[in-house]
């Protein structure tokens, strides 16, 4: 998984036309991995602020707005590709457009027994 974070602050730094190429960027890297077989999936997440944490204590549910993470940064969207290597998977990462400007994790889902996939 491609995990993309973002920081508010960041964005709202960049023109227009950085925001259009990083669009742009997506678009071109949907279409790439598309064609290669390596996309799964990719989803955006709307914006933290509309978020809810829930937390169970002695058997209380309390949901609270807002992320759980007490930082600027925020995990904002994701690709999900199955591709052959770890060294392929930076590659892909290092391709989304966002990575220029924040972080872009990656990191390897479980398999069905719990061990990395």
């Amino acid at each position: 998984m491609l995990m993309i974070y973002m920081n508010t602050d960041t964005w709202d730094t960049l023109s227009e036309q950085q925001r259009d190429e990083v669009f742009a960027g997506h678009d071109a890297l949907i279409k790439a991995i598309t064609e290669s077989g390596e996309m799964v999936a990719t989803e955006a997440l709307a914006d933290p602020a509309t978020s809810s944490t829930v937390r169970v204590r002695g058997g209380v549910t309390e949901a609270t707005d807002g992320p759980y993470a007490e930082a600027k940064e925020f995990f904002c969207g994701y690709y999900l590709v199955d591709c052959d290597s770890r060294e392929r998977a930076v590659e892909l990462a290092a391709q989304i457009p966002d990575a220029r400007y924040t972080g872009v994790e990656v990191r390897p889902l479980m398999g069905d027994g719990g061990t990395d996939a």
